[in-house]
Parts: structure tokens; sequence; C-alpha cells
């Protein structure tokens, strides 16, 4: 019986032993050679194969005892499945909690006012730190998937920068910027001036992309706003040439020529009246706000200065002795 009892003692001794040096270990910063290191754990995975997992992505905590922590602890059935980074000078503790809490790497696209969805798509295709679903999709069916009623992208997602965790798809960086946009536009909307000549919050989508493109100071967006909005209650053409370079696409070499003023298409400004079918670019928040708060002006032409600022007139004379003094 002593001999059973010693044994089951030594058992006991080795087990706490055991278990104070488990926790030992977990309370040590690890050595990543001062730089961090990225891992991602499947979904489904089991915590052994988590375990395995994050060791084989190169952080120092041996699977075995990170698997028998994370038994130990009660957490074996709640770590989350996602991508992660391990900062130097972490603990194993502090890896399983934040393993447990789900707190993800985080990349990051960065969308600027102005840009064409065009190069909004090209951003986010080129993001190494997202999942890539929609990259051979359409237009008209990444729309689609983000239960927009419109087959056209132009000007419907906000210009901002979007954070998501490492290895989420791109579906999810497209739908919060539309959703964005979205809700800025109707919120806009709702506090229009009176009088506007749009038939619909698009149209004014439409003209706030122009405005974006047409604005060298951010001061003057609501007087560019007054110019085009009188030239469309009056009939004028709005002979803006973003619309036309819009209308030309890769046709376009940086120099706009009289030969392009002159070639009809859907987005040429100076041979169709009224506004282009869509917008041009995506528009932000300020320029949106533009479109529908124009200056109270009767502008109705403006030059650049050549500093980034504009000359308005109201009149024809005025405005050629200005293209004369600015512009020739």
């Amino acid at each position: 019986m002593s001999l059973i009892r010693n044994f089951i003692i030594l058992l006991v001794l080795f087990a706490i032993a055991s278990i104070s040096g488990l926790f030992y270990w977990a309370g040590q910063p690890m050595d990543t050679d001062g730089k961090p290191v990225d891992f991602t754990i499947k979904p489904g995975s089991s915590v052994r194969s988590a375990s395995r997992q994050i060791q084989e992505a190169g952080v120092p905590a041996p699977a075995f005892f990170f698997e028998l922590l994370a038994r130990a602890t009660g957490k074996a059935n709640k770590l989350k499945a996602g991508s992660y980074e391990l900062l130097p000078e972490k603990t194993p503790y502090q890896l399983l909690d934040k393993i447990v809490n789900g707190e993800f790497s985080q990349g990051a696209v960065v969308v600027i006012e102005g840009w064409t969805f065009a190069q909004m798509r090209k951003a986010v295709d080129s993001n190494p730190d997202i999942k890539h679903d929609t990259k051979l999709l359409s237009d008209a069916e990444l729309m689609k998937k983000i239960n927009s009623e419109k087959n056209t992208p132009e000007g419907l997602f906000f210009p901002d920068t979007y954070l998501f965790p490492k290895g989420s798809s791109d579906l999810q960086v497209f739908q919060q910027a539309y959703v964005a946009q979205v809700k800025k536009l109707n919120e806009a909307w709702q506090s229009r001036a009176e009088g506007l000549p749009y038939k619909n919050s698009y149209e004014a989508l439409i003209m706030a992309s122009i405005i974006e493109k047409e604005t060298g100071q951010k001061a003057e967006r609501s007087m560019i706003s007054a110019v085009f909005t009188n030239r469309l209650r009056t009939g004028m053409l709005l002979q803006t040439d973003p619309t036309v370079i819009y209308g030309l696409g890769e046709r376009y070499q940086g120099k706009i020529h009289k030969k392009d003023l002159l070639a009809d298409t859907p987005y040429n400004t100076y041979t169709r009246a009224g506004l282009p079918p869509t917008p041009i670019a995506l528009p932000g928040l300020a320029s949106l706000m533009a479109a529908l708060n124009p200056a109270k002006s009767d502008a109705l032409y403006f030059v650049a200065r050549g500093d980034g600022t504009s000359v308005f007139s109201d009149n024809l004379n005025d405005h050629n002795r200005a293209v004369n003094k600015y512009q020739r």
C-alpha cells in the first residue's frame, strides 16, 4: 500500500510541477526577434489543429504546450478562426486571450475622393490582406452581390479608409463603402436647398461627382455648384472637361484636345445638354453637400487662375476677360 501511496504522491507532485511549469511558461514573453508574426487559424479548426497552425506560422509557442494551456484554462472551445498578428514581447497567455477575444489583425483599403470606381477596384484587387471574391466579377455582377438596384457602380461608393480583419472578403469593403455612400446621399438629400434642378438624388450624386473633379479649392465647391445648377436651370450646356475625359476612357492620355470636345459621347457636356448619364467619380461628403446646397450666386462661368482658385463671372464678357488674363 505504501508503494501505491508513494506512487500517487509522485504523480500528484509531477502534475503540480507540470502545471506550475506550464503556467510559468505561459507568463513569459515569447522571443520573436523583435518582429511581429502573422498567423491564421482556419475556420472549423480544433484546438489541436489551431495550435499546430500557430506554431507552423512561426509563433514560438510549441503546439503541445499551447493546446495544454488552452485546455487547462477552459478556453479550448473558445478559439476564434481568423487572421492575427502577434507583437513582440507578448506572452502565451496574451496570445490565447487575443484568439479567444477575436482580436483579428486588420488590413486597410484607402479610397480617395475623386477616384473613379475603376481605381477603387484596382486598389481593392491589389490589396494583399483581403480575400478576392469579386476579382472576376463584372461591375454589374458586383453590384448585384451587394444588393444594389443599380448596375453602374460609379459614384456609389464613399471615399474613406476601410479597415477589415485580414483575410476578409473584398465584398465586405464594397458593401461597407456602398452603404456609407447611400446613407450620406440620402441624408444630404433630406437637407437640400429648395428649387434645385434635379429630378432625384441620383442626379445630385452625378453633380457632386462633377464638382469633385472640378474643384481646386475646397472652399469653392458651393460656387462651382452654383455655376452648374444655374446652367441647368437656364438650359445652358455644362461644358465641363472632366465629363469629356471620363467619356474618353482609356483614350485619354493626359491632355484634352479640341477634337475631343467635338467628339460626341454620352458624357460630352459640350455636345449634349443636361447631366451625363452617371457620376464620373466617387464624390466625398463636401461635394455632396455642395451639390445640394449651392452658393446663392448668378455665376454662369468660372476660369482657373492657375493657383488652384477660380474667377467666377455671371456674363460672357467678364468671363472672356478673365480667360484672356489667366489662360491666354
